[in-house]
């Protein structure tokens, strides 16, 4: 009887394992469809990327909220009650911003190639900080993974030419500090025990609402700065309304995020921050069925290094991380 139980038990356990990598996937797919989206409305419309930040934060937080209080009115109430979880709330809302800004300057100071490969900086830094935290070295697999997701988004942006990656030293330290904020988000709703106690749904909608509240307060300030965000907004019509929305707000903003943090809730900071890379595989695909991007020998062998690195980290070990 008892070794029955634990077979099941066994079962659950690796169907929600499962559950979780296909969650982090997605979520992380979703991402690189609004990557597109952004590439769209800034090379149609001229739109800045300091404009989209502050507009998808703000009505993704207020969206996220009308809907966590619709389903779960009463965990909404205790998370901002508690004055210690409404303290981690705020800095995970400013993970959140700090990694959509830093995204946006990062693409606006070099490009959107080079972009993801520093972002892609967040494996590492989660690797690293997890490593040190528990006092152990990363697996082999682990280390495996991380090396083929890197060399596969290096390759993916640069097309061969790792020249392409010169950059000025605003770019590159905008885009480190991407990667650190990249790393921040996905690692604390665990480390802080905020998901497993509200769920990462939960968490994450109401850190986007605090995110809004910081994309609020750096809007103003760019704009008593003399740089006018909003400049060409009023030339967007209702196909690049339609762009924000759904593909921007909807898409890649509330169901990225929801998705990809519960992912991660289940599987992991580490593995979590290593399929994220599907990021650059799934904007690779959307460039090229929407945008008319074509796919170069590059991009196909960027892609079968991420189906060797998502093989990888996708069979659930025998070893989890500490923080799951």
């Amino acid at each position: 009887m008892g070794a029955e139980k634990s077979e099941k038990s066994e079962k659950s356990e690796k169907s929600r394992f499962a559950l979780g990598v296909i969650a982090a996937l997605a979520g992380a797919a979703m991402w690189g469809l609004s990557g597109s989206c952004v590439q769209f409305l800034t090379g149609t419309y001229g739109i800045d990327p300091a404009f989209l930040t502050m507009f998808r934060s703000i009505t993704g937080g207020m969206l996220f909220l009308l809907i966590l209080v619709a389903v779960n009115k009463q965990t909404v109430m205790r998370m901002i009650a508690d004055a210690h979880d409404r303290k981690m709330l705020f800095v995970f809302g400013l993970a959140l911003f700090a990694n959509l800004f830093t995204y946006a300057m990062t693409v606006k100071l070099t490009n959107a190639g080079n972009a993801t490969v520093l972002q892609m900086l967040a494996s590492v830094f989660v690797m690293l900080y997890t490593c040190l935290r528990t006092r152990t070295l990363p697996s082999v697999r682990e280390v495996m993974a991380l090396t083929l997701a890197i060399a596969a988004t290096l390759i993916m942006a640069t097309q061969g030419d790792v020249t392409t990656l010169n950059m000025p030293l605003a770019g590159l330290i905008w885009g480190v500090l991407c990667g650190i904020s990249a790393a921040a988000y996905i690692v604390l709703p665990k480390e802080t025990s905020l998901a497993d106690r509200y769920g990462s749904l939960n968490v994450t909608g109401i850190g986007t609402c605090f995110s809004a509240l910081f994309a609020l307060i750096c809007a103003l300030c760019l704009e008593m700065s003399g740089i006018d965000i909003f400049a060409n907004a009023g030339s967007i019509d209702a196909t690049g309304w339609v762009v924000i929305f759904v593909g921007i707000i909807l898409v890649g903003t509330i169901g990225a995020y929801g998705l990809y943090l519960y992912g991660v809730s289940v599987v992991g900071n580490v593995r979590g921050s290593l399929l994220g890379a599907m990021e650059p595989v799934s904007a690779t695909a959307f460039s090229a069925l929407w945008l008319g991007t074509v796919f170069s020998g590059f991009d196909m062998a960027g892609l079968v290094l991420m189906i060797l690195m998502l093989v990888l980290i996708t069979k659930r070990p025998a070893r989890q991380d500490s923080t799951d």
